[in-house]
């Protein structure tokens, strides 16, 4: 497989020792009464609203971590993390949906949360699934777990908990998880700190609750360059593994173990603008950074993918989010994030997923590289076809590389002529994408939920309603 490194091991090791030195020296803001014990307790310091890690604690902790973190689907299959494979998902929680036909965007509503659900379970690339919509037709303080119980319904495929930022979040959705099987094998959580470096009380509390449920945890730090971290590279790469590093520790403190997703979503700041850049080439450099600071502890890695800032599938779209996937990708990336991701996370588009899971078939070849064997030099080959016909259309050489997939077949990208285009009504990737969206929405076919399990799923979301908004 073709590998890409942008860091040498000793400039991985320079970041790692940077960002030991932030954690013990400037700390972090935490907090959170249970999390300060539990941190002062295994060997932290405390000095006003900073606590200070002590490396021996962080490598300590660090070790207790699994190789790698298997998911399993409503159907038992199970995507692992860690094995040298390369998995896809979605974007998780767009606010908005973009409508290729009028170019126009409009709200996520439910209905979206369903039929994206069920479009993603149809495109064979997209390996697990996050909760892709925030519906706007509910409730804010119910949001988060009418995703995850909009999504389970319309898909078969490992399911990434939606972001929870509460205890009570995180309580509600492994209860969910539970109505389809063991909470630790189908579900994980992603948490987000904020940075520079802050753990308020709540996500204190969601990590404490999500490692006593032994549910695998993807620490979720999104900094910024320029803005919430350093403008270099470097600084922001030593300051987000920080941000990791302190979530590991308060998971293994209190569940020693526990399997760890890897995450980071660093991106740059637009000095022009002050806007957060999704699109730029530094992203792709910043992910394959973070993929290997990840595997330097061992650990699945999951970051962008698929992103960009542009507002509309056009070539601005197409080229940052090719480029920035095939850069982690080759990197030995375990898990990327962003199909359908438009508008720097804010939108999403369902001809975009279509699209997307083209080119993860492309990003999959690219990263088989090329087979030199007896085989593929093909000699007798060559040499059966000039004593013969010149022509290698016939030879079963062609048809077993074909089948073999050394050419990446595609389903939306127009290889035809001028004229064949020309005379067809000159249809694009985009139209021809949306057309599949639809196809698939209206056609595709997922086991449903028992009776029993969707009469279980709405009580618990009744029960979170009576808490979270009436009290």
């Amino acid at each position: 497989m073709i590998r890409f490194e942008v860091l040498t091991d000793d400039e991985v090791d320079e970041i790692h020792q940077a960002s030991l030195q932030i954690l013990s020296e400037v700390g972090i803001l935490l907090t959170e009464p249970e999390g300060v014990e539990i941190l002062i307790g295994a060997g932290a310091t405390t000095q006003g609203d900073r606590l200070y890690l002590p490396p021996d604690l962080v490598e300590r902790e660090i070790i207790k971590c699994p190789r790698t973190v298997t998911i399993y689907g409503r159907d038992k299959k199970a995507v692992v993390l860690g094995d040298g494979t390369l998995h896809w998902h979605n974007l998780g929680g767009a606010r908005d949906v973009y409508e290729p036909n009028s170019g126009q965007k409009r709200p996520a509503m439910i209905q979206d949360v369903c039929d994206s659900a069920k479009v993603l379970d149809a495109l064979e690339n997209a390996t697990t699934i996050t909760p892709f919509f925030t519906p706007q037709d509910v409730p804010g303080p119910l949001m988060t777990l009418a995703m995850y119980l909009h999504t389970l319904p319309h898909t078969t495929k490992p399911v990434h908990g939606p972001g929870v930022q509460t205890a009570a979040e995180v309580r509600y959705v492994v209860r969910m998880a539970a109505v389809i099987g063991s909470p630790s094998e189908v579900l994980s959580l992603g948490i987000s700190p904020l940075s520079p470096l802050t753990f308020p009380d709540d996500v204190v509390g969601a990590m404490i609750e999500t490692a006593r449920s032994g549910v695998p945890l993807g620490p979720l730090p999104c900094p910024t360059a320029g803005a919430t971290s350093p403008m270099s590279l470097a600084g922001s790469l030593a300051q987000q593994n920080a941000e990791v590093l302190a979530s590991v520790v308060l998971a293994q403190l209190v569940h020693p173990g526990l399997p760890i997703i890897y995450c980071g979503r660093l991106a740059m700041m637009e000095p022009r603008t002050g806007f957060s850049v999704w699109g730029g080439v530094e992203l792709g450099l910043a992910s394959a950074a973070t993929v290997q600071i990840g595997h330097h502890y061992h650990l699945p890695v999951n970051v962008y993918g698929f992103s960009t800032n542009a507002h509309t599938l056009n070539i601005q779209n197409g080229y940052e989010r090719a480029l920035n996937a095939v850069i982690p990708a080759l990197a030995g990336a375990d898990e990327l994030s962003g199909i359908g991701e438009m508008e720097a996370g804010v939108m999403g588009s369902y001809a975009q997923m279509v699209c997307d899971n083209e080119i993860a078939a492309g990003i999959h070849r690219l990263r088989q590289g090329i087979s030199v064997n007896e085989d593929a030099l093909a000699v007798e080959v060559i040499k059966t076809v000039m004593e013969g016909p010149r022509n290698f259309l016939e030879q079963k050489h062609t048809v077993d590389y074909l089948r073999g997939g050394e050419i990446c077949i595609t389903h939306l990208a127009d290889r035809r002529s001028w004229g064949e285009w020309d005379t067809t009504g000159r249809e694009e990737m985009m139209e021809r994408a949306q057309a599949k969206s639809l196809q698939l929405i209206a056609e595709h076919e997922v086991p449903p939920l028992t009776e029993d399990q969707e009469l279980e799923l709405k009580s618990i979301v009744q029960e979170a309603e009576h808490e979270l908004i009436e009290d």
